[in-house]
């Protein structure tokens, strides 16, 4: 009896999880635990990276049949929306429908600066290629510089989609982190008297602006670039509903319970392709680095931007604003308005950011097109 009983235990035991457990799978198991730990205990994006490390957790118990590739599996069917490019134009449907466009549209010069941080985009594909990857693969994780999730998932998807789980978790990761990483390259790169400078209220924008805004960027932009259109489409699809002002319901479906049920499919089955085999590789830690020498040198470039208008508008622009270039939104906007304060407490920079924030999101999309078109 004692040995039935011994027996049916083993047999329990080598059909369990336990018996195929590797060390590999432990690794992605105590990172996936971080990434959770991380969104509840501090609060890093947890709507994007508590749903991507529950993803991996489960992804990673063996013979679970949950990982992003078993095919016909509930993680395997999410993961379509990925590789069919479905989550990334629903996120920015939902996106549109919250972004205040006004702030660029009071100032349009914020849009140079939206465009200066995609310089480091592009410093960072051509580092990538010296070090070794592909020119298809360094588009792909370059474009985290532009702190973009859904648009560096979708160029990812198109370019490279064996890189997808590192340069997505990398790219989640930075985003988190914007208030660590941002204030010591502003704070190197401005002087006190700079990170001081108040800037002038902006001008009332109209709802009739508000309403052009979106059409004049679907037609000028798309027409220009038309691999931008999934994105920059669908951001000012999202846009024009809530602005129309006819579409309350609509507008609030779309910032609401599509954009949260987008949000949480997306960052649950890119968090389920995150399988040992495939995110243990040297190619993940060269993408770590790079993935973070990309998001310096963008926040580095949107600030140096910020400099330059300061000193050719003799004064009357705070180069911190530069730094919401990225288009971490709203959380660089946040960062600018808190170091601004610092320095100044009676500083209100969080509109003035919100410019160059907006138009960060806008130029980042419009790269992924132009190297969608040229690379794809």
């Amino acid at each position: 009896m004692f040995e039935i009983i011994l027996d049916f235990m083993k047999e329990v035991f080598l059909r369990s999880g336990y018996a195929q457990l590797t060390w590999q799978n432990g690794i992605m198991l105590l990172i996936a635990v971080l990434l959770i730990l991380l969104a509840i205990l501090k609060k890093f994006e947890p709507l994007l990276l508590l749903p991507m490390g529950l993803g991996m957790l489960v992804a990673n118990i063996p013979l679970s049949g949950m990982t992003a590739f078993d095919d016909g599996k509930f993680l395997n069917i999410l993961y379509q929306g990925v590789t069919w490019e479905i989550f990334p134009p629903l996120i920015f449907l939902g996106v549109g429908a919250m972004i205040d466009f006004a702030p660029l549209i009071a100032n349009p010069s914020s849009f140079l600066m939206g465009a200066s941080a995609q310089i480091g985009i592009m410093i960072t594909f051509l580092l990538a290629n010296l070090v070794g990857f592909t020119s298809l693969e360094s588009a792909a994780l370059s474009a985290i510089g532009g702190a973009d999730g859904p648009t560096t998932i979708l160029l990812t998807t198109r370019l490279a989609p064996h890189l997808l789980p590192s340069v997505a978790i990398a790219a989640y990761s930075y985003m988190a982190l914007v208030p660590l990483i941002q204030p010591p390259v502003m704070k190197l790169l401005t002087t006190k008297k700079e990170r001081s400078i108040v800037m002038k209220p902006q001008h009332q924008v109209t709802k009739i602006e508000k309403i052009i805004f979106p059409i004049v960027i679907i037609t000028v932009v798309c027409l220009l670039v038309p691999d931008s259109t999934p994105l920059i489409g669908s951001l000012m699809i999202g846009n024009l509903i809530k602005e129309s002002g006819v579409t309350e319901r609509l507008a609030n479906t779309l910032q609401t319970h599509l954009l949260n049920t987008a949000t949480v499919f997306l960052a649950l089955s890119v968090g389920a392709s995150a399988t040992a085999e495939r995110f243990l590789t040297t190619d993940t830690l060269q993408i770590i680095f790079l993935g973070l020498f990309a998001f310096v040198i963008s926040t580095a470039c949107g600030v140096l931007c910020g400099k330059v208008m300061c000193f050719v508008t003799k004064g009357k622009i705070n180069p911190l604003i530069g730094a919401a270039s990225v288009s971490a939104m709203p959380m660089s906007a946040r960062v600018v308005q808190k170091v601004g304060q610092q320095e100044n407490p009676g500083n209100h920079l969080l509109m003035h950011a919100m410019g160059p924030n907006v138009s960060g999101t806008i130029s980042t999309a419009i790269l992924a097109g132009i190297i969608l078109g040229k690379l794809s």
